[in-house]
């Protein structure tokens, strides 16, 4: 080897699963039964309940490990930054929850305390999300209209209309909450990986659409009444547009905050009622709360090199949830600048948290009322400025054009079906097509046929490169994907491309054929003789059409009561006509295959045999042992499908071929040489190999 080099060479016998299986004896492993977890989960000692209560409580974590002198000045810098944002974005984020303004007060604060015990992020700043608001005020402004009368609700006896739209919003997020805790408990985290970053992109766009509109009515000192329900977008540009035209010109009176009580209001039962009439928009937004909160707290857990846990995340916001709900607030998740002044302010706790809602209630206590003469316009850019980061996502959609179709596809579909039918059916027509795109990915793989490249071991897509190698009769055939039900038959075909012929056919045809001489040796109209078969009758003899025992001609072909094993590649008598078939070897590469299920296995050794019965050897490689395994369990093996078949590597299966086939490179005018020895070399160590000095065969 030349000084730097960067060559290997290995020498090793060629390995074929069940030859590597007897020379290398594998560690046995004790598989547990879903009995053997469920005892497991139920066991209950010291060391689990103290890493219970660890996972229930993270403060606990943290606070083991604050540095005071380093931290807490940059917590309580960074907590008052954020508590002044906070205080502004509550007032504002109530206009699009369609409530009073102070009440964003209370959904700034009670949250945040139980998140403060609760939470695994150390960054991000709970409170109230402008998407999760305009879904809360699209509920309320449904049960509770401007104009007309309330949905018919017992508990809105007696009560005022904000009283009325306040109870609906927190039933509702109590609702969230107990949802958002059910999934916590139960272990389900992992929902929010359905959620792509893709679809919530599409969507939180979406939703600055819905505010940006939303607002005009505020910016601009318009009437306007609140509308819900597919097509709202379109009606609250035309309503805004109307009263601008009418009204505008006279009206001089600009809207305020208005007055805002002092202190907190005492706890309030959720409303049954409420729940009916909500259930199916609560879900939604449970799972657009947390999948905010928890893909920004990811972000800062990476940066700042700490981990959070999905299951506790909804435990703490489902318990957050539950408490503010208590105290008349409405859904809390993280608005994502809030929780940027929180970190780049230098917050490194929820320390910050806390004393950021320390700072909301000294407003509600005793500062709200220099907050009263603030113009709701005001309030309303607020918003708007706040959705400059979410609106600029727009410049997404031609990268992801450019880079991948169907995820583009996706954002457009949740983006536009989430402006002109609302958020939540919005959602939920995104989810359908992401899982849509997901399944036709699968269903239909990009598969391909491997050539080798020359004087290597490596083997890549044929129409990708120039000096490939490719043995005459040997095809090479890639699926880069689970095989299942849905996608078994698309197998086939891409399968049957690839060899270019039709297996069943060419059986079929065989079978007749071979039924065709045996019945023409019986009259007597065809012989067997050293040059082969000929002729005995002056009549030509032409190919039956016996259509009987169909069934018979997809067994395996039958040679008894024949001179000869017929060669199918030559001339056959009585002009017979069969396909020509010159692949003798099939290589299945088996690597990106993570999975088969029962359908997949069925309809695999059915290819397989039909295969296997035009006399086509087939060597499957690369394949996953927990799959190889299950073929086992399954019993795929018999007579004719057995697991000789099964190789280590895709290399190894063509050397195997290449000495049984030797004429497979004899048609050839070069020889092109395939590497049938490897060399390590080891840094800082010397060249080692079984044999420095043996040839590389070539074939």
């Amino acid at each position: 080897m030349r000084p730097g080099a960067q060559q290997y060479v290995v020498a090793r016998q060629l390995y074929s699963e069940d030859s590597f299986t007897e020379n290398h004896e594998k560690v046995y492993r004790h598989r547990k039964t879903m009995l053997d977890h469920f005892k497991q989960y139920l066991t209950c000692d010291a060391k689990r309940a103290k890493n219970a209560a660890l996972s229930l409580l993270p403060i606990i974590s943290w606070m083991k490990i604050y540095q005071i002198k380093k931290w807490l000045i940059s917590d309580i810098v960074s907590g008052v930054s954020t508590g002044l944002v906070a205080v502004l974005q509550g007032l504002a984020y109530c206009l699009l929850a369609s409530l009073p303004p102070w009440y964003g007060l209370f959904s700034a604060f009670f949250p945040v305390i139980i998140y403060f015990f609760l939470g695994t992020s150390r960054h991000i700043s709970v409170g109230p999300f402008p998407v999760l608001c305009l879904m809360i005020g699209s509920v309320v402004t449904r049960l509770v209209p401007d104009v007309g009368p309330p949905a018919n609700i017992t508990g809105f006896e007696g009560l005022s209309m904000d009283d009325q739209r306040v109870l609906v919003a927190s039933s509702l997020t109590f609702l969230v909450g107990i949802m958002q805790l059910a999934m916590g408990v139960m272990q389900v985290g992992f929902v929010v990986m359905y959620l792509s970053d893709t679809l919530v992109s599409g969507f939180t766009t979406a939703a600055a659409v819905h505010i940006l509109v939303s607002q005009l009515k505020f910016i601009l000192g318009l009437t306007v009444p609140g509308i819900s329900g597919p097509l709202s977008l379109i009606y609250t540009v035309i309503a805004c547009g109307v009263s601008y035209a009418f009204d505008f010109k006279t009206r001089f009176g600009i809207e305020v905050v208005g007055f805002i009580p002092q202190g907190y209001e005492p706890p309030m039962a959720p409303d049954l009622d409420i729940f009916q009439e909500t259930a199916v928009e609560a879900f939604p937004m449970a799972i657009v709360g947390f999948a905010v909160a928890f893909s920004v707290a990811k972000v800062y857990s990476v940066k700042h090199d700490y981990t959070i846990d999905g299951n506790q995340e909804l435990i703490a916001f489902g318990a957050s949830n539950i408490f503010g709900a208590s105290f008349k607030s409405f859904a809390a998740s993280t608005a994502l600048s809030r929780s940027a002044v929180q970190e780049s302010t230098g917050g490194k706790t929820q320390i910050a948290g806390l004393l950021s809602a320390i700072i909301v209630m000294i407003v509600t206590l005793a500062v709200g009322f220099l907050l009263e003469p603030l113009p709701k316009s005001v309030l309303g850019a607020v918003v708007i400025v706040n959705l400059k980061g979410m609106l600029m996502q727009v410049r997404d959609v031609p990268y992801l054009w450019r880079r991948d179709k169907p995820d583009c596809v996706v954002w457009l579909a949740t983006c536009i079906a989430s402006i002109f039918l609302g958020l939540d059916l919005g959602l939920a027509v995104g989810l359908g097509v992401e899982l849509i795109s997901v399944v036709l990915r699968a269903q239909f793989p990009r598969c391909s046929v491997l050539a080798n490249i020359k004087g290597t071991d490596i083997y890549r897509d044929r129409k990708d490169y120039i000096d490939i190698y490719e043995p005459e009769g040997v095809k090479i055939f890639r699926i880069p994907s689970p095989i299942f039900f849905a996608n078994i038959d698309f197998f086939r075909t891409k399968l049957v491309e690839a060899v270019g012929f039709n297996p069943l056919r060419v059986l079929r045809k065989r079978n007749k054929a071979v039924r065709m001489i045996r019945k023409l040796l019986k009259k007597g109209d065809l012989q067997w003789t050293s040059k082969g078969f000929t002729n005995a009758s002056c009549r030509p003899l032409k190919e039956s059409e016996d259509e009987s025992n169909i069934e018979e001609l997809d067994l395996p072909t039958d040679f008894k009561d024949l001179p000869t094993r017929i060669d199918w590649n030559a001339d056959l008598p009585a002009n017979i006509s069969v396909p020509r078939v010159d692949l003798h070897s099939l290589i299945l590469d088996f690597a990106a295959v993570s999975f088969l299920d029962i359908s997949a296995l069925k309809g695999l050794k059915t290819t397989l045999k039909e295969l296997i019965r035009v006399e086509v050897e087939i060597y499957i490689v690369a394949c996953d042992t927990y799959i190889l395994q299950k073929l086992h369990d399954c019993s795929f093996f018999d007579d004719e499908v057995l697991p000789s078949m099964f190789f280590l590597t895709l290399h190894d299966a063509m050397l195997h071929i290449l000495q049984k086939h030797p004429e497979s490179t004899e048609e050839k005018s070069h020889y092109d040489k395939i590497i049938t020895s490897v060399t390590i070399h080891h840094p800082g160590g010397s060249l080692r190999s079984r044999d420095r000095h043996a040839p590389e065969t070539k074939f």
